[in-house]
């Protein structure tokens, strides 16, 4: 849900948001960027392993290099959502 609503404000707005919760793995992490969060934040997963950062930015670089994505920059908000009049997104 917190995926969706990041979602939902980044295509209204236009304002940078911080996508928190929930984050352990580079894919974790990767769904907010797609969505439009312009950075994550972990913050309780960091307790259970210290190294968690280092390895989702692995994670997020080999994402990059696979998908042939120059930058996060060009990763955040890439999520396109075809409008089907009132259906419900998700």
């Amino acid at each position: 849900m917190k995926v969706h609503q990041v979602y939902q404000v980044a295509r209204r707005h236009g304002v940078p948001i911080i996508g928190q919760g929930g984050i352990h793995t580079a894919k974790d992490a990767l769904e907010f960027l797609i969505a439009g969060a312009t950075t994550i934040g972990i913050g309780t997963a960091l307790f259970y392993d210290p190294l968690l950062c280092r390895r989702i930015n692995d994670g997020i670089a080999d994402y990059l290099f696979r998908h042939d994505i120059p930058s996060v920059e060009s990763l955040v908000g890439s999520l396109q959502i075809p409008e089907q009049g009132n259906a419900p997104v998700c």
